[in-house]
């Protein structure tokens, strides 16, 4: 089978498509059979050798986490309900045509939603419902959600909506609002014009994905007792919980690992959400294996809308 390495830290470049042995299951493991692949944005960051030391990662590695596809083979042991099954797999070494996966890692598909629109919720929906829940947004709060068109932004911005929140999205580019409104937002701003923070005012929530000198922005619109939550630094670095005045509750990238006890609950909610149709996913581009590096080179790029995936 194909799967992608990454030879070394670096550009995208380093990740190369590699020919490996197929995986046979031990007691209790199956193999899936890879359909689609998610991309996140961390998995940039870790090629570039900016977060490899937050996971344990050193080159050469095959990068990735979460695939959805279907239990071809199982190990002695494995309950064989799952032999034919479609599923989520939560599972490091995801850019691969095969993976192994032990049943504790897997997740149905539920009726009604499609093995793309399940990996786009794998990771951006489990964490946009823990970080949406944690800033317990009330009906009627003002909500900043930036950048509001990628894969977990456009998800923040349906669950406030739905929670009867204001919501105003942040992105770059008129194409990219016209989408956030599409989904739900009540308001738009584009954070790469001067003054955007006049456009949006102050919130009482703020999620921001963004970082650095935006983030920071996007903390004082804030008011006294409203709630920063930063979750990602996709353009510079994260903002930190002290940065953040005292009269705010700020909940930084820390709070991303308290998240983990639960997640596949959140995972399944997440599920039966889309499933009734009150959660939409926004699929913005799809690539080969091969291309894993434009993949990364398209996510780096900040040009592209909603979730990056791998069909395989």
């Amino acid at each position: 089978m194909r799967v992608i390495e990454a030879v070394r830290f670096g550009g995208p470049e380093v990740l190369r498509v590699k020919a490996v042995p197929d995986p046979h299951p031990g007691p209790g493991q199956v193999v899936v059979e890879v359909k689609v692949a998610g991309v996140l944005w961390i998995d940039t960051a870790i090629r570039r050798g900016e977060a490899g030391h937050l996971f344990g990662v050193t080159p050469p590695y095959v990068p990735g986490a979460g695939v959805a596809g279907q239990v071809t083979e199982i190990g002695a042991g494995a309950d064989p309900s799952w032999c034919g099954a479609w599923v989520l797999a939560d599972v490091d070494g995801a850019y691969a045509e095969q993976v192994l996966a032990t049943p504790e890692q897997l997740i149905r598909v539920p009726p009604g939603v499609g093995l793309r629109e399940a990996v786009a919720l794998l990771h951006d929906g489990s964490t946009a419902l823990a970080v949406f829940e944690r800033a317990a947004v009330r009906r009627g709060e003002r909500v900043l959600v930036q950048p509001a068109a990628g894969g977990l932004g456009t998800l923040l911005v349906q669950l406030a909506h739905v929670a009867g929140a204001h919501v105003t999205g942040a992105a770059r580019g008129a194409e990219k609002l016209e989408m956030v409104r599409a989904l739900g937002a009540d308001a738009v701003a584009d954070y790469s014009e001067p003054g955007w923070t006049d456009q949006v005012g102050p919130v009482d929530v703020a999620f921001d994905g963004v970082g650095g000198d935006l983030g920071r922005a996007a903390a004082k619109l804030v008011v006294t007792g409203g709630r920063y939550s930063n979750y990602g630094w996709a353009g510079g670095a994260p903002v930190a919980v002290d940065e953040v005045r005292r009269e705010v509750t700020a909940y930084g990238l820390e709070q991303l690992r308290e998240y983990e006890p639960g997640r596949r609950a959140r995972i399944e909610r997440m599920l039966r959400l889309a499933a009734r149709g009150t959660v939409h996913t926004v699929i913005g581009q799809t690539f080969p294996l091969s291309r894993a590096a434009d993949a990364h080179r398209a996510l780096e790029s900040r040009c592209g809308k909603g979730k990056t995936l791998l069909v395989i």
